[in-house]
C-alpha cells in the first residue's frame, strides 16, 4: 500500500468533515495498536504541511490494575520519530465492582477515555483524534442496530455538548486492510495482548457478520457507508 494513497484519503476526510483548523492542538489516543500508530505517523507528517497549521501530541493511558501493558519505550521513540510529543497517563477501575449491565471492556474504554479528556484539557488541546477506521465505524453501526435497536455509529467528527472538546477520526475513509498493509510495510511493533476480558466484546462476531455481507455483495461496505447519508425517513415507521 503506497503511503501517499493513504495520506490522500486522510486529507480528504480532514477536509470533507472539517476536522482540523489553524491553531488546533490535537491529542491522539495512542493505544499502541497498528491503527493508533498509523494515526501518529499520518498526523505527524500532516502537521508539517503549511495549511492548516496545527500541533499534534499523543497520549497512552495505562490502567494500573489491568495486566495489559504496552511497550512505553517503543511508543515514546515512535512518537519522537514522527515529531509528536508523547504523554503517558495512568488510571484504574475495579472490574469486580462494575455495573453488571456494562461489560468490562466498556468500562475499560470509558476509564481510558475519561483520562484522555483530562490530559487534553491539561495540555490545552481542543481536539482528540482517535484511530478508528471505516470498518470500525460500520461495525459499530451494526452493533447498535443488533444490540441497541438504534441507527447510530461513531461519527468522523463529534463536537461534545458538555465541554469545549471535539473528537475526530481522521482515518474514517480508510479500510482496515489498508492499515494492515501499512503496518506490515512500516514494520510497526505489535503489542502483546494479554487482557483477560478481551473475549467479552461482541465486535469480533460483528466483524464476521460484515465479512458474510461482503460475500453477498462485494460492495457491502460502500453501501452501508452510503446508507448513513441516504436515510429515507418517509419509508420508515414514525
Amino acid at each position: 500500500m503506497e503511503f501517499y494513497k493513504i495520506e490522500k484519503k486522510v486529507a480528504r476526510a480532514i477536509f470533507e468533515f472539517d476536522m482540523i483548523n489553524d491553531g488546533d492542538r490535537v491529542l491522539i489516543g495512542l493505544s499502541g495498536g497498528k491503527d493508533s500508530l498509523a494515526l501518529v505517523e499520518l498526523l505527524g507528517a500532516r502537521q508539517k504541511i503549511y495549511k492548516p497549521k496545527f500541533t499534534v501530541l499523543a497520549a497512552h493511558i495505562s490502567l494500573e490494575n489491568m495486566p495489559y501493558q504496552s511497550d512505553l519505550e517503543y511508543l515514546d521513540m515512535f512518537c519522537k520519530q514522527h515529531g509528536v510529543e508523547f504523554i503517558h497517563g495512568t488510571s484504574a477501575f475495579d472490574p469486580e465492582a462494575r455495573d453488571k449491565r456494562k461489560s468490562t471492556c466498556f468500562l475499560c474504554s470509558w476509564t481510558r477515555r475519561k483520562r484522555l479528556f483530562e490530559l487534553a484539557d491539561e495540555y490545552k488541546c481542543n481536539k482528540i483524534a482517535l484511530g478508528h477506521h471505516q470498518d470500525d465505524i460500520l461495525e459499530t453501526l451494526l452493533m447498535n442496530q443488533i444490540f441497541q435497536g438504534s441507527f447510530a455509529t461513531m461519527p468522523p467528527k463529534l463536537k461534545m455538548d458538555k465541554f469545549d472538546m471535539t473528537i475526530i477520526r481522521p482515518m474514517a475513509l480508510l479500510q482496515e486492510k489498508e492499515l494492515i498493509e501499512l503496518a506490515e510495510e512500516r514494520k510497526y511493533k505489535k503489542q502483546i495482548k494479554n487482557c483477560p476480558y478481551e473475549k467479552e466484546s461482541n465486535r469480533a462476531d460483528v466483524k464476521k457478520i460484515l465479512k458474510e455481507m461482503e460475500k453477498l455483495n462485494p460492495h457491502a461496505k460502500q453501501s452501508l457507508w452510503g446508507s448513513m447519508r441516504n436515510i429515507q425517513s418517509q419509508y420508515l415507521p414514525e
